[in-house]
C-alpha cells in the first residue's frame, strides 16, 4: 500500500521535473520517494535514496558491484546528458544500461521506467507504460538488448501506441 502511494508521488515528481536535466541527485531523490516508509526502509543494509550496499542481480545476471555504482552512474549520465536532443532509442539505451548497473538495492525497474517516462516528456516523445501483458517481453528484451535492440524497441512502440489511444480519447495532441 505504501509503495503504491509512493509510486503515485513519484509520477507527480517526474511530471513536475520533466524538463529538468536528469542528474544523480534527481534519481536518488526519486528512489527516496519510492521507498521511504516501506518495510525495506527499516532494514539497516537498505540505502533509501542512495546506492546499494550489497551486490544484487537481475534476471540471474550479476550487476555492477556496489563500490563501482557511483562511477558507473556518473559515466552513464555524462554520456547521456552530452546528447542535446534525445531520441526514443537514446532513452531505451540509457534504460538498459541503468538496469545493468542496477544501482539501488530494490526498485530499479520501477525507477528506470519512471525515468523513461520523465525523459519522454522532456524530449517531446509520447510516453508509454509497460503493461502486465508486455512485461515478460520487456524483461526478456532488456536481457537480450546488447545482441538485438529491435525487439525492445518494438515492445515499447506497442506500449506507446496504447498510450496514444488514451491521448486520442481525451483529445490530447501529441
Amino acid at each position: 500500500m505504501i509503495e503504491t502511494s509512493n509510486h503515485f508521488k513519484c509520477i507527480d515528481f517526474v511530471i513536475d521535473k520533466a524538463k529538468d536535466p536528469l542528474t544523480e541527485k534527481m534519481i536518488k531523490e526519486l528512489h527516496f520517494i519510492l521507498k521511504v516508509g516501506t518495510s525495506d526502509s527499516r532494514k539497516d543494509w537498505f540505502n533509501v535514496g542512495d546506492y546499494k550496499k550489497l551486490p544484487n542481480e537481475v534476471g540471474g545476471k550479476e550487476t555492477t558491484l556496489p563500490e563501482n555504482v557511483g562511477k558507473g552512474m556518473k559515466n552513464l549520465l555524462d554520456d547521456y546528458n552530452k546528447k542535446e536532443k534525445k531520441t526514443l532509442d537514446d532513452i531505451l539505451e540509457f534504460h538498459q544500461k541503468f538496469e545493468s548497473i542496477h544501482p539501488f538495492q530494490d526498485g530499479n525497474g520501477r525507477l528506470g521506467r519512471l525515468i523513461m517516462f520523465k525523459e519522454c516528456l522532456a524530449n517531446n516523445i509520447v510516453p508509454f507504460i509497460v503493461s502486465d501483458d508486455l512485461k515478460l517481453y520487456y524483461y526478456r528484451e532488456l536481457k537480450e538488448y546488447n545482441s538485438e535492440k529491435g525487439f525492445l524497441t518494438y515492445t515499447i512502440l506497442t506500449a506507446q501506441d496504447r498510450y496514444k489511444k488514451y491521448l486520442d480519447y481525451f483529445k490530447i495532441k501529441y
